[in-house]
């Protein structure tokens, strides 16, 4: 299977062929990356001057927006010389928020609104620790914020204005991720969820499932040699397109590229078409009992 599914569509607000939405839905649940190469999000004159890596606070990786409560964290410039970053983080929620309901209506009714980034540092050569190195393969997992099975669905567009690409690298499926690193995870000590959230260092209580998933992308990240010799494919996303992945099943990572888009939204499992594929479910098939 390939990693990736394409589609010409070009317009952010053109109806969608329900063909589309069905196939849509079908590849992006069996585990593969949504692809519009023609797909871009328009600057307008006044914004391109936010495509400099020196608004980012060197703190954080990224600038985001936070969309209920009207808030942009991650800049070290006044927000009276934000608001017009603001504004373009905003449509841009507000763009994929509207293009994802016409393309996959199925989602609409369950599909929860996170936060918007915008990445304007290039990821390659940065330095960071290896669990927060995302030129390494990894399926997402959060530590402080469990998210108790919901799906992180995630929407970018590249917007470099140098027609530089964001250069991914995609792993193998995550049934085989689990075969390989789940039998290295210890189970869950009985107390520690409840330890965690009482001394703040997650926001909510981490169930078994964020237990393993956590692990794995830790033990996928510090595996040198499973980095280098497991199957995978490198894609070249160009400036002017758009993508869109469910990262906690899909093993991926950004090797390069700059100036990039980015959203994401939670899906709790019920809300998918076939639960099977899910992480949630493939877990619990391999370890015989209930995560979540």
């Amino acid at each position: 299977m390939s990693s990736k599914q394409t589609y010409a569509h070009d317009d952010w607000e053109k109806e969608i062929p329900e063909v589309m939405q069905v196939s849509a839905m079908q590849a992006l649940e069996k585990g593969q990356v949504l692809y519009f190469p023609h797909l871009p999000f328009i600057l307008e004159k006044n914004e391109m001057r936010y495509l400099n890596p020196e608004i980012v606070n060197p703190k954080t990786k990224n600038i985001s927006y936070d969309i209920h409560k009207k808030q942009l964290n991650g800049t070290i410039n006044h927000p009276s010389e934000m608001t017009a970053l603001q504004a373009m983080l905003h449509r841009y929620a507000t763009s994929s928020r509207r293009f994802l309901d016409r393309l996959i209506p199925h989602y609409k009714p369950n599909l929860v609104q996170a936060k918007t980034s915008f990445r304007p540092v290039e990821i390659s050569g940065r330095k960071s620790s290896y669990r927060k190195d995302d030129t390494l393969l990894h399926v997402d997992s959060f530590p402080s914020n469990p998210t108790k099975g919901k799906r992180i669905l995630r929407f970018f567009t590249n917007i470099n204005p140098n027609g530089q690409p964001r250069i991914w690298r995609v792993g193998e499926p995550f049934e085989e991720v689990v075969k390989k690193m789940a039998p290295k995870v210890m189970s869950p000590i009985p107390g520690a969820a409840y330890f965690l959230k009482t001394i703040g260092i997650t926001k909510d209580y981490r169930t078994d499932y964020d237990h393993y998933m956590l692990k794995m992308h830790n033990l996928m990240k510090g595996d040198a040699h499973y980095q280098k010799t497991v199957a995978q494919e490198e894609i070249a996303f160009p400036a002017g397109s758009t993508w869109i992945v469910f990262t906690d099943q899909v093993s991926h990572a950004a090797m390069s590229g700059q100036h990039v888009l980015e959203q994401t939204y939670h899906l709790p499992v019920h809300a998918l078409h076939d639960e099977s594929k899910n992480p949630v479910r493939i877990l619990e098939k391999y370890l015989s009992r209930q995560l979540i």
